[in-house]
């Protein structure tokens, strides 16, 4: 009897986050108080693209967490299909004092299903940021039935004071990680056998 097995696909141990969103929205405070417990009042807009990396022991395997913020004005979204790459999942950020950048959430999401492969399954989250602020635009009822429309889960953080915002990269490594075992299950295991009666001989070649 001989069978041959399907090797079993090699696994990366590392992640890639997306954070989309209109200018101001936050995503570079998000990043940034995530990966170093830091926040600055200094806006500076993001050129292009920015990444920031962190090491996460999550169910007993040492990841590296790579976290991309995107610039979220019209002239740089020609790079996304570079920036959407590999990635494994994405956080769509608004800010919750400003409408405009709630409505906008429909041109970033649309414009992230035509870069991903797997859109049933990709894991997407809604932040709505700057909960610290008074001037609310954008009500809960109002984010929360967008995204259940839409098949993501919402959070609503504040990168000021830290609210929510671990919680957040922690619910996206493990949708990133979930998603990636279910499409990473290596095919059942292929198996050919042969098998001759006791005591029977290979035919000779009749060449």
């Amino acid at each position: 009897m001989r069978f041959w097995r399907r090797r079993p696909m090699f696994r990366r141990s590392h992640l890639k986050i997306l954070l989309i969103g209109n200018s101001g929205a936050g995503k570079s405070a998000l990043m940034n108080q995530y990966v170093n417990n830091r926040f600055s009042s200094r806006y500076r807009a993001t050129i292009g693209s920015d990444f920031l990396s962190k090491q996460v022991h999550i169910d007993g395997r040492m990841l590296t967490v790579q976290i991309w913020d995107t610039a979220g004005t019209e002239r740089f979204q020609a790079l996304g299909t570079a920036l959407y790459r590999g990635s494994d999942c994405c956080l769509l950020v608004f800010d919750v004092t400003s409408a405009s950048s709630f409505q906008a959430l429909d041109k970033w999401h649309k414009q992230l299903l035509l870069q991903i492969e797997e859109q049933s399954a990709f894991p997407i989250a809604v932040i709505g940021n700057k909960t610290d602020l008074e001037n609310r635009e954008v009500s809960l009822e109002e984010a929360e039935l967008w995204s259940r429309l839409h098949h993501a889960t919402y959070f609503e953080t504040s990168a000021k004071a830290a609210t929510n915002v671990q919680e957040v990269f922690q619910w996206a490594v493990r949708a990133a990680l979930k998603n990636r075992r279910i499409s990473e299950l290596p095919e059942p295991d292929s198996v050919r056998l042969e098998t001759r009666p006791e005591g029977a001989h290979r035919d000779k070649c009749g060449c």
